[in-house]
């Protein structure tokens, strides 16, 4: 079995340079880097995780939470490509990952239970019922753990911007000259609460009164859910001349309703959408929406995991914002 010290003295650096470029450790120059990348590769040299764990009393892996409330499971873009950018940061950091869960073949565990059953060196949350007593009862354990769009006390949360961006969803409405706007929101949770206050700020600040009949709730990422509320929605004595959808993914239900009432989009009515999944820009026409930044998202929860586990007694818990930027389609109306 290839050793590090057959690399080191082939490259003829320490060991100790050997094991950070194999561990993905800063502070080596590129050129030495490179040749021992070569050099292993050269060797055929497989690192043992067993003896590692060992040696650093960590196993270099890292726990996933990834429940999806929808059942839409991967084909949930927005969480998908933040857990894949989750990943090759993750990756490229040297740790592998793994799936938590609370029932695990014929047994049940706890969230807390599977991850230490794993020995995960720590924990990200990307997708979950915050709510959950389980899943509350590992975020706040011992373990290192970041959560994605929720705050929990003392604890690391990477957060998109959804208050700000909504608000410059509801500006550009706004400067496109609508006065009449319904908001359909997803189903309550902490993203929901603080895109509300964000559609209210905005309208506060621009003057603009919303009818309470104009708000509706539907379940996220759900475009059945969303064909009844906009159907609702159409059905107003006084038709608002702007949706605003919970996702763009549920914008196929509300398009349906509008096309089944004989409207068009954006002629009749206009509608913007939220996330900027890849469809939002494919659809014809190109849906308005606020793209979320799930590359910085993911990264930087590896990232910030990573530091948690690797500098526990310096990793302070911080609440890190990601801004998105604003998609303008072809779905608003110019009214003015």
């Amino acid at each position: 079995m290839v050793s590090l010290k057959d690399i080191a003295e082939k490259c003829q650096v320490s060991v100790a340079t050997v094991s950070k470029v194999l561990n993905g450790q800063p502070g080596i120059g590129e050129a030495t880097r490179q040749q021992v990348l070569a050099v292993a590769k050269e060797l055929g040299y497989t690192a043992n995780s067993a003896a590692r764990a060992l040696k650093t009393n960590r196993t270099y892996n890292l726990g996933v939470v990834f429940v999806d409330l929808q059942n839409s499971g991967f084909m949930h873009e927005y969480f998908a490509s933040m857990l894949n950018y989750f990943r090759i940061e993750s990756e490229r950091r040297g740790y592998d990952l793994c799936f938590i869960n609370s029932n695990v073949g014929l047994q049940n565990r706890s969230y807390l239970q599977h991850a230490l059953y794993r020995g995960v060196d720590g924990v990200v949350i990307i997708c979950a019922d915050f709510q959950d007593p389980l899943v509350q009862e590992l975020a706040l354990s011992d373990l290192p753990v970041v959560t994605l769009d929720h705050v929990y006390h003392n604890r690391t949360a990477v957060l998109s911007d959804n208050a700000q961006g909504m608000m410059a969803l509801v500006r550009h409405v706004y400067g496109m000259g609508h006065r009449r706007i319904a908001y359909i929101h997803g189903n309550h949770t902490a993203v929901t609460e603080n895109r509300l206050t964000g559609f209210y700020r905005a309208c506060e600040e621009l003057g603009l009164h919303v009818p309470e009949e104009c708000i509706a709730e539907c379940e996220y990422h759900e475009p059945q859910s969303c064909y009844e509320a906009t159907k609702a929605i159409l059905a107003l004595p006084e038709r608002p001349t702007c949706i605003f959808f919970p996702d763009d993914y549920s914008y196929i239900g509300g398009g349906a309703a509008i096309a089944e009432a004989g409207l068009r989009v954006p002629e009749d009515i206009s509608v913007v959408g939220y996330d900027g999944i890849h469809m939002a820009k494919v659809v014809s026409p190109r849906l308005t929406t606020w793209e979320q930044n799930t590359e910085e998202l993911g990264r930087i929860a590896a990232d910030k995991l990573i530091e948690r586990i690797e500098h526990p007694r310096t990793a302070l818990p911080e609440h890190i914002v990601v801004q998105g930027r604003l998609l303008e389609g072809e779905t608003v109306r110019r009214l003015n």
